[in-house]
């Protein structure tokens, strides 16, 4: 007897539904640990088969091909795999083999029919997820699309650009995308810090070898705060000057970026630049990050000025946010969409003590206060963002991966 059970996944990425896993086994505890990792994926949907006894085709009677096949091969693997290589290669889906397969026969079959990696038991989690987000990422890239791009930049320094562009590309990559968090302040970044990860490269090496990468490389340079969260800034102790980098460097390397994650969220220094002026030009949103006070309205009001009329950014295209928002201030929100020329506002509650502890253990709000007001008010903010992706289809890796087959 075939049985098909599901497992619950987490909430599924913007644009597609998710993808659906299938896992199949004849081993019951394989495919209990096996679904215990597979599970871990945001927006993967797991459907686990567990074969007793009848066919040996991990495909058959299914009504619905699955986007991905996870098979977890038994003594019978000649005869499973034969029958994988009866369908015709487009209704194969993207394949992956685990269990009892160190032949070299067995090996070859698995790659005729379509496996892209075989993990040796016992399946180590790290492997499995990573050979997983292979797969995902080669999906995504095959549809042409590319990921949007959003610049935070402060009005006035201190203002809370850092804090929204860690957090935001957090709760995007909670959601199941996969986000870039990209810190193009040269010199006194401090997205690593927010999220408490050690880099080992930095975007300098990144952008003078940006000519030679592609996606994996990419992603190899990048620090990673999460299987979906990855990060790109500076090292401590590295001094590097704006006219260290060339604008054609950093074109090259927003346009590998974008073809690579869902989202690149990138925090810019306050001033404009050559660098902060190709990514502003390039954003599909931008946020400005402005506080109640009259000096932050002055100079607010100039840089949404340059971002409209000398930067070319669409007014759809640019949100201000009040950050530590207090309604008693004598600045309101209609001081400020004002002189800002902006109809929207977004509003972020101040909360001091919840953001201090946050950023000193380099945890995102959503992981240390879920319940904050201010987390809530985030959430409501990356939920606008993936309002306006509702039926687009971000892209991802281009396929470049080798290993039997590695990451």
């Amino acid at each position: 007897m075939l049985k098909l059970r599901e497992a619950p996944a987490p909430s599924n990425s913007p644009g597609k539904q998710g993808f659906d896993l299938l896992i199949s086994s004849r081993d019951a505890d394989a495919l209990k640990h096996l679904n215990s990792i597979c599970r871990r994926i945001p927006g993967m949907q797991v459907n686990t088969r567990l074969v007793s006894n009848g066919h040996t085709d991990p495909l058959y009677g299914l009504e619905h091909k699955p986007d991905f096949l996870l098979l977890r091969v038994s003594h019978l693997w000649r005869e499973e795999l034969a029958a994988l290589l009866q369908h015709p290669i487009q209704d194969r889906p993207p394949l992956l083999v685990c269990g009892p397969l160190e032949e070299r026969e067995g090996i070859r079959m698995a790659m005729q029919a379509g496996a892209r990696d075989f993990l040796p038991e016992p399946v180590a989690a790290e492997e499995l997820l990573a050979a997983l987000g292979r797969m995902v990422a080669e999906t995504h890239s095959s549809s042409g699309e590319t990921g949007k791009l959003v610049a935070v930049m402060n009005a006035k320094g201190g203002s809370g650009a850092t804090l929204l562009a860690c957090n935001l590309a957090h709760q995007l990559s909670a959601k199941g995308s996969r986000v870039l968090l990209l810190d193009l302040d040269l010199q006194f970044g401090s997205v690593a810090h927010y999220l408490d990860v050690q880099p080992n490269h930095s975007h300098v090496e990144v952008l003078q070898q940006i000519g030679e990468m592609d996606a994996v490389a990419l992603r190899g340079f990048c620090s990673h705060f999460s299987p979906t969260l990855h990060v790109l800034g500076g090292r401590e102790h590295e001094l590097c000057l704006p006219q260290d980098v060339h604008i054609e460097q950093l074109e090259a390397l927003l346009e590998l970026a974008r073809s690579s994650y869902d989202w690149v969220v990138v925090d810019l220094p306050r001033q404009i630049d050559h660098l902060t002026g190709i990514t502003l030009e390039q954003a599909d949103r931008v946020y400005i990050v402005v506080q109640q006070s009259l000096s932050h309205l002055k100079d607010a009001s100039r840089l949404a000025r340059i971002l409209r009329d000398e930067l070319g950014v669409r007014g759809e295209n640019l949100q201000v946010v009040v950050n530590r928002y207090n309604k008693s201030d004598p600045i309101t929100l209609r001081d400020i969409a004002t002189a800002l020329r902006c109809s929207e506002l977004q509003k972020v509650p101040n909360d001091f003590a919840v953001v201090s502890q946050s950023q000193n253990t380099g945890v995102p709000l959503d992981l240390h206060a879920p319940r904050a007001p201010i987390t809530l008010a985030l959430q409501e903010l990356s939920k606008e963002l993936l309002g306006k992706q509702a039926g687009v289809e971000q892209g991802v890796f281009k396929r470049a991966f080798s290993r039997l087959f590695g990451e």
